[in-house]
């Protein structure tokens, strides 16, 4: 089966979806099933307001065409609403052919925390643009929950995994600081909700790894807090395991996948209620949830450490494959993938 992904987060960006598209494409070829991608590549791009480190893509819509013919994918998956989300969306509309999307950022909020916008705004953009889908995948229950409470149809289960072979608890960084060593990874930016977790009155160390617009003012605000700047590969999966909590304070991701990856390296977990930390955590012994986001970095601490990696080694990347794979071959044949007789007439160039 071959299925192509439209997706406008792509490398070098370090977030999220960029690893779970990339963790979820070479799981997949276990499962005979090829997986290309529709990126920015090749595209002009002009630089995200307030994030000049994020490029927006400028897509020809011939060029999309051109790709998706190229590609003849017996599926195609919308993985993101930005300009190749859209213009993938619009192909697939004129042509007539169904597609599926994942909601994987809240946009609404993010746009909200930048800009002022109201956040019901950003979801009447949203529904519209994924109400065409012939299935929206979203990671968690609650999400499910969420969406559908705010008119969102047509929603289906699609977990993550974690590769347990690159995030293990061996080898963990040497860092010669105060413990215990309270550790947050991701982007820095004010959608993070860094400052909940900065400003906490903790013992040992706060650490903060990764880059981003605020990482400048934030290093500047919080002198006692160190900043390691981006890590990857083994590199970051040694620091994850040299903390001693992971602290996710994020009150917009739809799931975060970087949480399963500190529990990997046997790093219990101390977040807010919210969604994501509610579904992963829950009430497994793998770390804390709590509104007084300190109370939950401490009783964080009692955590065994072989729980959390024993809790991630059922949590693989195969699973979340075979789920994802399973929604689009579960579509009624009326919604699998085919193009119209003017499409299939249509010579393919380059």
């Amino acid at each position: 089966m071959r299925v192509l992904i439209a997706t406008d987060a792509w490398h070098p960006q370090v977030n999220g979806v960029v690893r779970t598209l990339t963790s979820l494409a070479a799981a997949a070829k276990a499962l005979d099933v090829e997986i290309d991608f529709l990126t920015p590549d090749g595209f002009r791009s002009w630089p995200l307001p307030t994030y000049p480190g994020i490029r927006i893509a400028l897509p020809s819509g011939k060029e999309i065409a051109r790709r998706i013919e190229r590609c003849a994918p017996e599926a195609l998956h919308i993985a993101t609403e930005g300009p190749i989300g859209w213009a993938a969306r619009a192909y697939c509309r004129r042509n007539r052919l169904a597609f599926t999307t994942s909601y994987t950022t809240r946009f609404p909020e993010y746009v909200s925390v930048r800009t002022g916008i109201p956040d019901a705004v950003g979801y009447a953009v949203l529904r519209h643009f994924h109400d065409a889908a012939a299935m929206i995948m979203v990671a968690t229950p609650s999400l499910r929950q969420e969406l559908s409470a705010r008119g969102f149809k047509r929603l289906g289960y699609w977990g993550r995994g974690v590769d347990t072979e690159l995030f293990h608890p061996d080898s963990p960084a040497e860092l010669d600081l105060p413990r215990p060593i309270f550790m947050t990874m991701g982007r820095v930016a004010v959608e993070k909700n860094l400052e909940a977790f900065l400003s906490l009155d903790l013992p040992g160390t706060k650490v903060v790894v990764g880059d981003g617009p605020q990482k400048a003012a934030l290093e500047k605000k919080y002198p006692d807090v160190v900043f390691l700047g981006e890590k990857k590969g083994a590199d970051l999966t040694a620091h994850l395991a040299a903390a001693d909590v992971f602290v996710f304070p994020s009150l917009t991701d739809t799931f975060g996948v970087v949480q399963l990856e500190a529990l990997a390296c046997g790093t219990p977990v101390a977040a807010f209620p919210v969604t994501g930390p509610k579904d992963v955590i829950a009430d497994h012994p793998i770390g804390a949830i709590d509104h007084d986001l300190r109370a939950a970095c401490l009783r964080a601490l009692t955590m065994s450490r072989e729980t959390c990696r024993n809790f991630a080694l059922e949590r693989s990347w195969e699973n979340s494959a075979r789920q994802f794979v399973g929604n689009l071959t579960s579509l009624q044949p009326s919604r699998a993938l085919r193009a119209s007789p003017r499409m299939a007439q249509r010579p393919v160039r380059g």
